[in-house]
């Protein structure tokens, strides 16, 4: 029998900390062995000339399955991932139903090993009656974590009883992402998007403050609970300031949306399609964020890939759904910030690969012998263009269409098999994450 199912000869071996010349020999989902490797494998990819990273980990998607399959499915979203280079997904509970027990964990988890053509896991949704639930989850092999909307969004998940909280915080082990937005300050001030003459309105609505607020509030709950929280897509300057002082209490995520696009700009240009919660904010926001990144305040870069149809999109505001796609152009995007001078590829591995899997307690994120056998392939010197057409989501569209890219992925390795290669998806054998492995 050969020794490796696959060999990645001659790749530039890049982590956080390193880079090198080297082949990578994987066996039963495993990295086996690193360094020269003369031996027979199932299958050999030469990678000479490519990047060769641990595989990237998008940590917060939307891929609408099941109820909302007209936008997006288990497979589509997949596929959109792996050719985006994104080995591991994890999947938000705002589905229909939402995914509020054990069991409905099971059933996504379930789809996935059919569907899927890369790894995956799933958050279990807080409500004010499910503590039981989301105890039971934590031992299921799957569940990444608690994901909690403590502001109203898509779907009909909400939690902001600082009581409930509190109790939630203190009993459960496992991570806990939070999406912070004031729901009280977002009803007393719901009339501004009630009367909206244009999309504008929607920023103004959920203004920096309704996310300062709220981000507050469940910095002092982790604070009492002595435990950590995880903010997902932070947004205002106000915000990351204010966690500058409180990182022992929490994690941050941003995402590309919000390091790219800005109000009033992005608004004009694409309306409805811009809109999201929390918002595309002003430059003063933008900048912000780059400025809490390069500080080394930001651990943790997601897509908050939310599709919705065209159709939808074009209702008009404030009938418009919020959300937009992104698991596909998550890493070409930071590599075109790469390209002008923002952001490293170590730092972009880190957010992306690295951190992401500490977080979650992964056994992957890193090049080592002993790590699971996920590799992101990326040509460094390949100019293209992000196109809708190309968007393997339902959805067909994205924010970034017309963006001119130096570096492309060209391979997705999970486990050890090929999802992705040079732009063809192949049906793999997808895996739940294991926490703690």
């Amino acid at each position: 029998m050969p020794t490796f199912d696959l060999i990645v000869k001659n790749g530039t071996l890049t982590t956080s900390t390193s880079k090198r010349i080297a082949d990578i020999g994987i066996k039963d989902g495993k990295i086996t062995e690193v360094g020269e490797i003369n031996a027979e494998a199932d299958r050999v990819i030469d990678a000479t000339g490519l990047h060769v990273l641990p595989g990237l980990i998008d940590t917060q998607v939307h891929f609408r399955e099941p109820g909302l399959v007209h936008k997006e499915d288990l497979e589509s979203g997949s596929r959109a991932a792996a050719l985006g280079g994104i080995c591991t997904f994890l999947e938000m509970p705002n589905t229909k139903p939402a995914t509020t027990s054990v069991e409905r964990v099971q059933e996504k988890i379930d789809l996935a090993k059919e569907k899927s053509h890369t790894n995956f896991g799933f958050f279990i949704g807080g409500s004010e009656k499910n503590l039981e639930e989301i105890l039971k989850a934590e031992d299921l092999e799957g569940c990444c974590g608690l994901k909690i909307f403590l502001g109203s969004s898509t779907g009909d998940l909400l939690l902001y009883k600082r009581d409930i909280l509190l109790d939630i915080f203190r009993k459960v082990k496992m991570p806990i992402a939070v999406h912070s937005e004031s729901e009280p300050r977002l009803l007393e001030r719901i009339a501004l998007r009630d009367n909206a003459t244009s999309v504008h309105a929607h920023y103004d609505w959920r203004d920096a403050e309704s996310a300062l607020e709220s981000t507050k509030m469940i910095i002092d709950v982790a604070k009492e609970a002595g435990r950590k929280v995880h903010i997902l897509h932070l947004t205002t300057r106000e915000e990351m300031e204010f966690l500058s002082q409180n990182k022992e209490h929490c994690t941050i995520e941003v995402t590309p949306q919000h390091l790219s696009l800005c109000a009033p700009d992005i608004y004009d240009k694409i309306g409805t399609f811009a809109q999201m919660n929390p918002p595309i904010r002003t430059e003063e926001h933008r900048t912000g964020l780059w400025e809490g990144l390069e500080a080394g305040l930001v651990d943790v870069l997601g897509s908050d890939h939310a599709p919705h149809s065209i159709e939808e999109k074009e209702k008009g505001y404030p009938h418009s759904p919020s959300g937009m796609p992104g698991v596909q152009t998550i890493f070409p995007v930071m590599l075109h910030h790469m390209n002008e001078g923002r952001i490293s590829l170590e730092k972009i591995i880190e957010l992306l690969s690295e951190t992401p899997a500490k977080l979650y307690s992964l056994n992957k994120g890193n090049l080592d012998i002993g790590t699971d056998g996920d590799l992101t392939l990326v040509d460094l010197k390949e100019s293209w263009t992000i196109q809708n057409e190309d968007q393997a989501s339902k959805c067909g569209w994205t924010p970034f269409a017309g963006l001119e890219i130096k570096g492309r992925p060209v391979g997705t390795i999970v486990m050890g098999q090929v999802s992705m290669l040079k732009g063809e998806v192949f049906d793999i054998d997808g895996a739940p994450i294991k926490r703690g492995s």
